[in-house]
């Protein structure tokens, strides 16, 4: 039950992305590896032209998903595919979303997740400014599918600030949790560790946490530190910056206990009556 998690830097060659990957699942197949999560925009990052990639992939016109099934396939390993562009199923020409796809060991597509919440911050950074709605549309539901590894549920990257959707997700019966991720270097050396550790704490869930690390077209420089969590909060492995494959085996049992001992779950408590306002306060 080996869990391999992805850290890369992708640049904007969309094929010599798709090579330095592969040969990073190799190495987490070559590792042990059952699952394998790719990190956010592992296909391709400073790309203007997402519209017309993710158009060309749902037409079978684009080389993403037929390598992303042969490499399942031929590796043996279920793979998160980070994200890469794709439009509403059925709907070429809609606008894409940032789509999270799982892909068994076959090399079939078993669960899709569109990234619900979208990136449309400032940062004091060298860019400056990120609008990831001027490219992509909104995803509408939560995404939790089995693997051989346990119950997985699928987020992306700033969905991590949104406590709310990985509680559905526990919820919805998730034993762990992929998060690729491209955070800017300012917002990660910030708030990284602490979102990621938060969130496998509170839903007692592996978090698996791919990232992108280092500096992309655009400009743009990603922080890094991709990461597997367990379900106490603890950082098993964790890579700075780089690429590289980092391992680390789910133990249910642990986690079981861990669920028994603190059922968090259980104790919640579902505030129906809305909030009080004071209008004042009167001071004696």
């Amino acid at each position: 039950m080996s869990l391999a998690v992805i850290q890369m830097v992708s640049q904007s060659d969309v094929l010599a992305n798709l090579a330095q990957a592969r040969g990073l699942l190799e190495r987490a197949a070559a590792g042990g590896a059952t699952l394998a999560v790719l990190p956010e925009n592992f296909a391709a990052m400073g790309r203007r032209d997402m519209a017309a990639i993710g158009r060309a992939e749902a037409l079978g016109e684009g080389p993403i998903l037929p390598w992303l099934k042969q490499t399942a396939c031929d590796l043996r390993l279920w793979i998160v595919a980070g994200t890469l562009p794709l439009p509403p199923e059925d709907q070429p020409d809609a606008k894409s979303n940032a789509c999270s796809l799982l892909v068994d060991d076959q090399g079939q597509v078993v669960a899709r997740y569109d990234k619900l919440h979208l990136f449309d911050v400032d940062v004091a950074d060298n860019r400056g400014r990120y609008r990831e709605s001027d490219d992509y549309a909104h995803g509408h539901r939560i995404v939790v599918a089995d693997t051989p590894v346990g119950r997985l549920g699928l987020t992306v990257c700033y969905d991590l600030r949104f406590p709310e959707l990985y509680s559905e997700l526990r919820a919805a019966g998730a034993e762990l949790i992929s998060a690729p991720s491209a955070f800017t270097a300012v917002t990660g050396a910030a708030h990284w560790e602490v979102l990621i550790r938060a969130r496998s704490i509170e839903t007692q869930c592996y978090l698996l946490a791919a990232a992108q690390g280092g500096v992309h077209p655009g400009p743009r420089e990603t922080y890094g530190h991709a990461a597997i969590i367990d379900p106490w909060g603890r950082v098993l492995a964790q890579q700075d910056q780089g690429e590289g494959v980092l391992l680390a085996e789910r133990d249910s049992s642990e986690q079981a206990s861990i669920r028994a001992r603190m059922p968090v779950f259980s104790h919640r408590r579902i505030f129906s009556q809305g909030v009080q306002r004071l209008a004042s306060v009167r001071r004696i």
